[in-house]
């Protein structure tokens, strides 16, 4: 992701859904929330979100949970040969 947003950085969030949060990156980083989330508010194939270094299971609606205090990890999945 660093490739599209070479200033992006861990940065704290108020937010207490992934929506809010991702209002919150798209302040930061515009176009953001597009590359981490397709057309209908789903999370893209090529992107990963973990909690507390667990996946997210909800790539559709992203209503896993957390807490004020959770890490959270907006990663690029990783392939090829």
């Amino acid at each position: 992701m660093k490739r599209f947003f070479p200033e992006l950085k861990a940065i704290p969030a108020a937010g207490k859904s992934f929506p809010e949060i991702f209002t919150e990156l798209d302040q930061q980083y515009p176009g953001i929330s597009s590359y981490i989330l397709d057309e209908q508010g789903s999370l893209r194939k090529h992107v990963n979100i973990f909690i507390d270094g667990k996946m997210i299971t909800d790539r559709k609606q992203l209503s896993d949970a957390f807490t004020s205090g959770s890490e959270i990890y907006i990663m690029q999945a990783l392939s090829g040969g």
